[in-house]
């Protein structure tokens, strides 16, 4: 499955199949949330925090990739995604582009 963040994939007609999407909700581990806390005292980044969104990146992508195999698609155009609060200490993170079959 080839994904992108531009409209058009060089060199292919695509033919547009629909939106898809994929998501995920990722909350705090209490422990780490404890030694984030901590180290947000005297700067640097928040390694535990980092690790979790990039996790939750990659879920999201795959449920997004799986909808779009579901349709039977070449490749995922107009990659993009969005983070939001849910409440405190929970985020959830949506992948969404559009699902497209390659003409030629």
């Amino acid at each position: 499955m080839i994904l992108v963040n531009t409209d058009y994939i060089t060199g292919k007609e695509l033919e547009m199949l629909g939106i898809v999407k994929g998501s995920t909700i990722q909350a705090k581990h209490v422990g780490h949330d404890i030694l984030q806390g901590l180290k947000n005292l005297v700067g640097g980044e928040l390694g535990a925090y980092t690790e979790m969104m990039n996790d939750a990146r990659a879920l999201a992508t795959k449920r997004m990739v799986a909808e779009a195999q579901a349709m039977h698609a070449d490749a995922v155009v107009n990659v993009r995604y969005t983070t939001s609060a849910v409440t405190q200490g929970a985020a959830e993170i949506v992948a969404y582009g559009t699902a497209v079959k390659f003409r030629n």
